[in-house]
């Protein structure tokens, strides 16, 4: 059971919605006529959920499953939704359990060195700028197949984890300060060797840092670009 009352209790300011299940709390935020800013949508599951490059993300019961419309005055503040996200999911599970979060360049939170919440942030123009960010975190269990490399924000839920891990990232969210330098601390990319693929295109480089536009600054044959997009993947 979700506590719906007791997280919109807890989250004010948020229109919230619950449901059971769902194809993809993203696709039908983005869908819904009656979303407004403030919007959000929770699934106990999703039977076609996404990640980023279109992939599948395994969203079995248990896990929290939330997308929030957005509506960014611009294009730039359309640019941070997903850096402002990384570091307000990192906080709230921090508060929630205790547990130290990293984030993986540019949209994975990392707990104990395996993924443990994915951010996925999809933009609609039209008359105003719309942004909808989904994020998908395993609260006490990792999908099937994947324990050598997801993890979760508890070893054994307390009460209320969904409902409390959810108001405390709705919460976190509300922070309009500067996130860059908690952002690039938290990065656990930099230093370490990577392929990033962009396209058709893969490559190898080092990794030596996050720029102020939250852009991985890569070195690359004697040369040094700065990745605004791509899939990242670290070697040990």
């Amino acid at each position: 059971m979700f506590d719906l009352e007791y997280l919109r209790a807890m989250a004010p300011g948020y229109d919230i919605n619950y449901v059971p299940e769902s194809v993809s709390t993203n696709t039908e935020l983005m869908a819904s006529e009656s979303a407004r800013a403030g919007s959000v949508l929770i699934a106990g599951r999703q039977s076609a959920g996404r990640g980023r490059m279109e992939r599948a993300f395994s969203s079995p019961e248990g896990g929290l499953y939330m997308s929030v419309l957005l509506t960014p005055a611009n294009i730039e503040e359309a640019m941070l939704v997903t850096p402002r996200a990384a570091v307000a999911v990192s906080r709230a599970i921090e508060r929630i359990s205790g547990r130290a979060a990293e984030i993986k360049w540019v949209n994975d939170i990392i707990i104990g060195g395996k993924k443990a919440c994915g951010i996925l942030a999809e933009a609609r123009a039209g008359e105003s700028l719309v942004v909808v960010l989904g994020i998908g975190v395993n609260v006490s269990s990792v999908p099937a197949g994947l324990e050598n490399i997801a993890g979760a924000v508890f070893d054994e839920a307390p009460e209320l984890a969904r409902e409390k891990l959810a108001a405390a990232i709705l919460s976190e969210l509300q922070n309009e300060g500067d996130v860059y330098a908690e952002y690039a601390r938290r990065c656990m990319t930099p230093g370490k060797t990577i392929t990033v693929r962009q396209g058709d295109r893969t490559f190898a480089g080092r990794a030596l840092g996050v720029d102020r536009s939250f852009n991985l600054v890569v070195e690359c044959n004697d040369e040094i670009i700065a990745l605004n997009s791509g899939e990242v993947t670290t070697q040990i």
